[in-house]
């Protein structure tokens, strides 16, 4: 596909379009942006998700209580809960928010597969949300891209413009509602199924169900924080170094004043840190393992013993296809003409070039990958570490 082709996911914008002009800029709504659109779950089993033991749920209640009984405007509860939870919420203003939909209902995990102008790795999961008529989890920014795609029922979105990171928000709640929401004149929208909202980074937005049984699916993206990405990145690189790299100060000028900590001091010690820091090829490696780890830790299951490769070869060559595991991220970064790093759940192994675009795109894991002599240990190693799994025991 072009990415100067007009996507009807898009509004009738390219890709390039879009990107230039929307991505990390400016919100952009969709009128049916999926034609005929059918949610790929009911509000039954979205409840039945969040009463499972793992799967991260949350409710929020407009209006709850306290430790001490008194009533608050908002109530945050965890899950996961049980039928007994659901039996005692009022009619209306109350949501139910399910994160990574998509690994476990393998009908959400392929509207991703519309999503393919954007990096695979950047792509987090799918939220959804429920709310009986005025549900809503108030006014608030997110820190991450989101496309917000109406499944089931109406919802009325506003917009309030960008705000900054001190905006004040209201305290002792398990939420980041805003103290204050202006919406912005033709910022007010109800969505129906198919319709779909996007909004940038530290975009204010307020969504409030419209009808009963009203489901939201949410599209979310990867984003680290910088504070985040030099800790990991400085760990990273910590396990590598010598304990020999260390401060040095050879040749140094007598000090005027043996308490003093003066600039050619610091100036070395910059050095040290910043040259130690910038290696493109250190940052590469660390960023491909950092944007593939699994959106939780326990999420992959691996194997109790170690896969036979004889046995891998001869189910491949019978017609058997190995599966990659919900949730299990990949992407693949050359090195040279011939070889790349495959980057799968936080971890990279070198391999050739070619195996390393099959494993980390939508291809079937068939028999074709044994054409590189390479991919029997490797497809082992990541079936071992549950990246990867045959069929019946994606199944179980």
């Amino acid at each position: 596909m072009s990415p100067d082709e007009p996507l009807t996911l898009l509004g009738g914008l390219s890709a390039t379009d879009f990107l230039r002009d929307h991505w990390q800029r400016k919100p952009l709504l969709i009128r049916g942006a999926f034609p005929d659109f059918e949610c790929p779950l009911a509000p039954d089993e979205l409840a039945g998700l969040a009463c499972e033991e793992g799967i991260e749920a949350r409710l929020v209640e407009e209006r709850g209580r306290d430790a001490e009984g008194n009533e608050r405007p908002w109530q945050v509860s965890h899950g996961p809960f049980d039928e007994a939870t659901f039996a005692q919420l009022p009619e209306r203003d109350w949501t139910l928010l399910v994160q990574a939909v998509d690994h476990y209902v393998p009908e959400v995990a392929a509207l991703l597969e519309h999503f393919t102008f954007l990096p695979r790795w950047r792509l987090d999961d799918v939220m959804v949300s429920y709310a009986p008529p005025g549900g809503s989890v108030g006014p608030h920014v997110d820190q991450y891209d989101v496309f917000l795609l109406q499944g089931q029922g109406t919802r009325r979105w506003q917009l309030g413009g960008q705000v900054p990171d001190e905006a004040p928000i209201l305290d002792g709640i398990d939420l980041r509602i805003l103290e204050r929401f202006e919406v912005e004149a033709d910022q007010d929208w109800v969505l129906e199924p198919g319709d779909m909202l996007y909004l940038p980074p530290a975009w204010a937005h307020h969504g409030v169900s419209q009808s009963d049984d009203c489901l939201t699916l949410s599209v979310g993206f990867r984003a680290p924080s910088a504070d985040e990405a030099i800790t990991s990145y400085a760990d990273y690189l910590g396990e590598q170094l010598p304990s020999s790299k260390r401060y040095g100060d050879a040749g140094m000028a007598p000090p005027a004043d043996p308490a003093e900590l003066d600039d050619a001091a610091v100036a070395r010690m910059r050095r040290l840190i910043l040259d130690t820091l910038d290696d493109p090829a250190q940052l590469a490696q660390w960023f491909g393992r950092v944007m593939t780890q699994p959106k939780y830790a326990d999420q992959l299951v691996p194997t109790e013993t170690p896969t036979e490769p004889e046995a891998l070869v001869a189910a491949l060559q019978e017609g058997e296809q190995l599966v990659r595991s919900p949730g299990s991220r990949f992407a693949w970064r050359a090195l040279d003409e011939s070889r790349a790093t495959l980057f799968a759940d936080g971890d990279g192994v070198v391999c050739a070039l070619p195996l390393a675009r099959l494993l980390a795109s939508d291809t079937p894991l068939d028999a074709a990958l044994l054409a590189y002599d390479e991919a029997p240990a490797l497809l082992g190693a990541l079936r071992d570490a549950g990246s990867l799994a045959w069929p019946d025991e994606f199944e179980e």
